[in-house]
């Protein structure tokens, strides 16, 4: 049986590719945008100890490593957990039609396939759809320097109400 494919979401961001990638790469940056991310601590050169806002307002940690970097192009990084129990993340970074353009290119992959995914969404975290609002938010916040996008996101975190759904017109 073929496994499903990941999580993805796109988006073009009015910034050159060098600012976005810089942007993105310093993962202190992080919580800025991510709606779950609350805290990032750098505790080796490529390994990172995230603050996880989850589920019912439970906090968690998680060492986050950098997997492989290609400076303006690229950023795969993991969780430090057991073969097969890992998330993985795959951001791409290319230049958009237009100068000055970025195309930002994002892939999730969670623990258990179709499982791990089916488990997220019930308990309100919905793969798919917080990658898309994660990057929605970078580009609110490198296009206009403010987050106003508070889909899938901790409540509060971003000084409004967090919503299911998408904040504005589609």
């Amino acid at each position: 049986m073929r496994s499903p494919p990941p999580a993805e979401a796109r988006v073009t961001i009015e910034r050159r590719a060098a600012d976005v990638f810089d942007f993105y790469r310093d993962f202190h940056n992080l919580p800025r945008f991510l709606g779950d991310v609350m805290a990032s601590e750098q505790i080796g050169p490529a390994t990172f100890r995230w603050t996880i806002q989850g589920p019912l307002g439970v906090r968690l940690r998680s060492t986050v490593r950098l997997t492989e970097e290609r400076a303006n192009e690229l950023l795969r990084y993991e969780t430090a957990a057991g073969p097969g129990m890992r998330t993985r993340w795959t951001v791409r970074f290319s230049p958009g039609s237009e100068p000055g353009r970025t195309e930002v290119h994002e892939v999730l992959t969670t623990p258990f396939g179709a499982l791990g995914r089916i488990a997220l969404t019930l308990a309100g975290k919905p793969p798919a759809a917080e990658v898309a609002a994660n990057l929605r938010r970078l580009k609110q916040l490198l296009e206009t320097g403010e987050v106003t996008d508070t889909a899938h996101a901790v409540a509060g975190k971003f000084g409004r109400p967090a919503v299911g759904g998408h904040d504005g017109p589609d």
